[in-house]
């Protein structure tokens, strides 16, 4: 067993370690941690690399859980986000071919985060054609032997020489921008995503 913090469109390291996993847990029973990929996704804009963070509301306090928490709507996130994609890929080589697969997610009112985050992992698992399932936790984990919940995280600076460098837009202004959301990689790559994720430690 392997566990995982839920993600908003993981990054491409989260993304490589879930499919290298037989059993991939996502823990949700957890205290919701700020400032973390649990709410967020990086992407490749024409101003550079850009964080996408989609608001909650911490229901019950600093002691909410992750399966608690709700989504807010109070600003237009769901525009912001879609406009954003669109334009950053829509001159990315795949982005005609796999963009109305997550439309729909843009369009849904998702009342919990891990609602949301498992609909956009699940879109990313057809995207890739893997036949895997997103499955949580039924109760907190204390300890396990693969616990990867504080691995991956925005606040680490990905070591660029373990992801080999594949065409993004705006490579022309910015270099090569390691281990962002996995959708900068499809978007990019397209079938030859998967493959690229197997490559990766």
């Amino acid at each position: 067993m392997s566990l995982f913090c839920t993600a908003y469109f993981p990054c491409i390291s989260y993304m490589a370690r879930f499919l290298s996993e037989s059993e991939p847990l996502i823990e949700v029973y957890e205290t919701y941690h700020k400032q973390t990929y649990r709410n967020r996704c990086r992407v490749m804009t024409a101003n550079g690399v850009q964080s996408l963070s989609v608001p909650v509301v911490k229901v019950n306090g600093n002691h909410t859980m992750t399966k608690d928490m709700i989504i807010s709507y109070k600003e237009p996130w769901q525009q912001v986000h879609r406009r954003c994609l669109e334009s950053a890929y829509k001159a990315s080589p795949y982005f005609d071919h796999y963009f109305d697969t997550i439309r729909p997610l843009f369009e849904t009112r998702f009342e919990r985060l891990i609602d949301l985050n498992d609909a956009a992992l699940s879109t990313v698992l057809k995207m890739l054609k893997v036949k895997k399932y997103v499955v949580h936790t039924t109760d907190y984990v204390h300890e396990t032997e693969n616990d990867l919940r504080e691995v991956f995280s925005p606040k680490k600076l990905a070591d660029a020489s373990l992801y080999p460098a594949y065409y993004q837009v705006f490579s022309e202004k910015f270099p090569f921008a390691a281990d962002l959301s996995v959708l900068d990689l499809v978007f990019n790559e397209g079938p030859e995503a998967m493959g690229y994720l197997k490559k990766i430690p």
